[in-house]
């Protein structure tokens, strides 16, 4: 039997979403193993002086846990 695990973290980069999200996975395998796969729940941006600065994402992240 398999029984993964979910944790949330929020990934950010001054390109773009899909930055974001590549950043956030990336960093996520360094400290998970066995990722199987991220649900990106929210999507933001911040904005100064009229401008975007920062992509914002949210994400679950799912791994499998060792026997």
């Amino acid at each position: 039997m398999t029984v993964a695990r979910v944790t949330e973290i929020t990934a950010t980069s001054p390109n773009s979403f899909n930055d974001a999200i590549e950043e956030g996975v990336a960093r996520a395998t360094k400290t998970l193993k066995n990722v199987k796969g991220a649900w990106v729940q929210d999507q933001e941006v911040r904005v100064d002086n009229d401008s975007i600065v920062e992509y914002r994402v949210h994400m679950k992240v799912t791994f499998v846990l060792n026997d």
